[in-house]
């Protein structure tokens, strides 16, 4: 793989999956997704990013490496479908071919994944992503870990295409790792934004009053928290069915009593209208009063 420009797929042409997708393209390579079922929109931009429409079939036959950048809760389920795919193939499937699974899942999740392609030709990457759709200058990190160094090594490779990837290697490291570490990070970055929304709610079922003395209480004593509190709400809000299975994850990482702050955090994010309205008058009244 490491000799000619590879061919990728990268499922699904969502924001970042399409985001990445571009980066490899201006590289000169091929990327392939499946638009079967998608809207409108998501093909939009996979013709923006140059990607190739193809079933999951000749994806799996074509493709080198095959990026699952999903939702948390369609993980395992694309992943059988890729094992499914290459178990009809059997020995007529080209190798090597190695399948990355870059989703917020925890790492027992990603351990069933990797599980599917034991004993198989497809070898199996452990990867989190931290940070944004590569945009401009800034990129995301493709943290990643791997049982088989040789594997990790050729992902890490992919760098001279444009991904920005960061092994993780040392003694004990291997599958769940890169997944324990995405989980860690969103747990600090994602929980704090899920901390916010949920006292915010928790104020303003007191009273419209109680969540506007607290607005200019954070805006006296705490300017830093709030100003990050405006920032990192909005964007979240239309994500929110991503986040819920992210929290969902990570509460599963942190296991017991602890882990259900995040189911807490998950249920409280999954807001109906009015607190969504809620949540916007209060960040428009914050940059409003600064």
């Amino acid at each position: 793989m490491s000799s000619v420009i590879p061919r990728l797929a990268v499922v699904a042409a969502g924001a970042m999956g399409a985001a990445v997708a571009k980066r490899l393209t201006s590289f000169g390579c091929t990327v392939y997704t499946d638009l079967n079922g998608r809207s409108e929109a998501t093909r939009k931009r996979a013709q923006d990013a140059g990607m190739i429409d193809l079933s999951v079939d000749e994806l799996v036959l074509k493709s080198d490496w095959i990026l699952s950048i999903l939702p948390p809760r369609d993980a395992v389920s694309f992943a059988e479908k890729i094992q499914e795919v290459a178990a009809k193939h059997g020995s007529a499937l080209p190798s090597p071919r190695t399948f990355v699974d870059c989703n917020a899942v925890n790492p027992e999740t990603v351990k069933r994944i990797a599980a599917l392609f034991a004993g198989t030709s497809i070898g199996f990457v452990d990867a989190g992503i931290i940070g944004g759709p590569p945009k401009g200058d800034q990129n995301p990190t493709f943290y990643a870990s791997a049982e088989d160094v040789r594997i990790l090594d050729e992902f890490t490779a992919l760098s001279k295409y444009g991904l920005k990837v960061s092994p993780l290697k040392g003694e004990g490291v291997g599958v769940g790792d890169a997944s324990a570490l995405k989980m860690s990070y969103a747990g600090i970055t994602k929980g704090t934004t899920g901390l916010y929304t949920t006292m915010v709610l928790a104020a303003h079922a007191s009273s419209p009053a109680t969540a506007d003395a607290l607005m200019r209480e954070l805006q006296t004593s705490q300017p830093i928290l709030l100003d990050r509190l405006v920032k990192t709400v909005p964007p979240m809000v239309p994500k929110a069915y991503r986040w819920i299975g992210e929290m969902e994850e990570i509460a599963d990482f942190v296991g017991g009593s602890e882990g259900d702050v995040y189911r807490g955090i998950a249920k409280s994010i999954a807001g109906d209208q009015e607190d969504i309205t809620t949540l916007k008058n209060f960040v428009e009244k914050a940059k409003e009063s600064h």
